[in-house]
């Protein structure tokens, strides 16, 4: 059923795809910074810039109303945090999928241009899909879609703001080639999704040294396969520069992520222009006062005082 779910909608998460949406990610990306700037310094980076881009490109995408999206953030966290109790989690779980469901619901009536809609439309009238089918998956992309990328702007913000000098090669650019580099740099040297990651061995084989075999379950740390020194020279050191094709930030073969083309571009987007619109970007606290996300799966920080 996964895999089958995966390809139904594989379509809307393409490169081709995405690359249509780039035009509409520049315009909110260019909005939240224009209302940030606005504000004035000093400001949280996460709840201004970080957070509201990939929520809002992903409500649009899904057809969810953005001005729910303090709703999903929060049952989003309850269940991402790893001290959490179990029956909040349940909780915050059932609190998701009720709203996907009726917000399904509400497609079946009035449907838009928008992923759910094209499900309903495509799948569920068909009867290759539930309703059910289209709110649970539905509600992990608005999960996913959100969580992960926003963690990432923030961290690597924070990260250029650490190396300036990798952050003059993107503020002071206009090549689309150096931005995307750094990108992939970036999520190497990263590698926010940091929980443990369950594999089960499909074949007898050995990994450093280790006989393994068809059915062991495996435990895979993406961030040290990342740190390899194997895969490159001096992993652990930032070098936006550097070619790190073959990362596995977005995970392998059948597990990559469904939505990483998109979460490039709006990377690739938000990052230049952050820097670009604000070149005296630097932190509002000494950085060993920045509160990190030890306590959720999906690595970042809680917050991130900025000032100019």
């Amino acid at each position: 059923m996964r895999a089958r779910m995966r390809r139904m909608l594989t379509g809307d998460f393409t490169v081709k795809r995405v690359a249509a949406m780039r035009p509409h990610i520049e315009e909110l990306v260019g909005g939240f910074l224009d209302e940030m700037i606005s504000a004035g310094a000093p400001t949280d980076l996460v709840r201004a810039y970080a957070l509201p881009v990939p929520s809002l490109v992903i409500s649009l995408l899904l057809g969810v109303p953005y001005a729910d999206h303090e709703f999903f953030q929060k049952h989003s966290n309850t269940l991402i945090s790893i001290t959490t109790p179990l029956d909040e989690k349940t909780a915050a779980r059932s609190a998701l999928f009720g709203y996907v469901l009726e917000l399904v619901a509400r497609k079946e009536r009035d449907p838009g241009d928008d992923l759910i809609s094209r499900l309903l439309a495509e799948r569920v009238a068909t009867g290759e899909l539930s309703r059910e089918d289209v709110a649970m998956n539905s509600m992990i992309l608005l999960f996913a879609g959100h969580e992960t990328t926003a963690n990432m702007i923030a961290l690597s913000t924070l990260t250029l703001l650490r190396n300036p000098e990798q952050a003059a090669r993107i503020r002071d650019t206009d090549d689309p080639a150096t931005a995307a580099n750094a990108v992939e740099e970036l999520l190497r040297y990263l590698t926010i999704a940091q929980d443990k990651i369950n594999r089960v061995a499909t074949e007898d084989l050995t990994i450093g040294g280790q006989q393994v075999r068809a059915g062991d379950l495996l435990t895979v740390s993406l961030s040290a396969a990342n740190r390899d020194p194997s895969f490159l020279d001096h992993p652990d050191v930032l070098d936006i520069t550097r070619e790190t094709r073959g990362h596995l930030a977005f995970g392998n073969g059948a597990h990559q992520c469904l939505g990483q083309q998109l979460a490039r571009a709006e990377l690739q987007i938000a990052l230049p222009a952050l820097f670009r619109g604000i070149p005296g970007l630097r932190l509002a606290i000494p950085f060993e006062d920045v509160m990190f996300r030890h306590d959720m799966s999906a690595y970042g920080v809680h917050e991130l005082p900025v000032t100019w």
